[in-house]
């Protein structure tokens, strides 16, 4: 689920420009719980990454709900984690459904989108203008997940 519009970051300059850029822009929710937030490594303290919910494009009918993370922290269930806590958000905001979008051989994306609950509901090239898997999860498929919520859930 991370960004399939988003570049590649190789260092911290680069994402000091796309953290400024992201700040600048309007988020045109129209009301709609969204959003970016940091992800951090619990035990450490230390920045993995970065979740959204944001509206997709080009319409904004539906939200997507994403994460990019730094590869260290790769293959640690932060990502499941992640998606997880802004399911609830979502939904406990009055959201009905989210949808994560995915380039087709994003495989950890698809293992964390599946973790979470998430089903396939197959390929569109809608968003982004590339071809895309989508997932989606639907309120009252949330808790189907593996994970406990944590405390930014509760």
């Amino acid at each position: 689920m991370a960004g399939p519009a988003m570049d590649h970051v190789n260092d911290l300059d680069q994402m000091r420009a796309v953290i400024t850029g992201w700040i600048a822009a309007p988020l045109r929710s129209g009301g709609r719980p969204s959003g970016r937030w940091v992800i951090e490594e619990t035990e450490s303290g230390r920045v993995a990454g970065s979740g959204q919910i944001l509206p997709l494009p080009p319409e904004g009918d539906d939200l997507e709900l994403g994460y990019q993370l730094a590869p260290w922290a790769w293959g640690r269930g932060l990502a499941a984690e992640a998606g997880h806590a802004l399911a609830h958000y979502a939904f406990g905001n009055g959201e009905e459904e989210v949808f994560a979008v995915l380039r087709p051989k994003n495989e950890r994306g698809t293992r964390a989108a599946r973790r979470i609950g998430m089903e396939w509901v197959g390929e569109t090239d809608r968003y982004y203008d590339l071809r895309l898997q989508v997932f989606r999860l639907r309120k009252g498929d949330l808790d189907t997940s593996a994970l406990e919520p944590g405390p930014v859930e509760r």
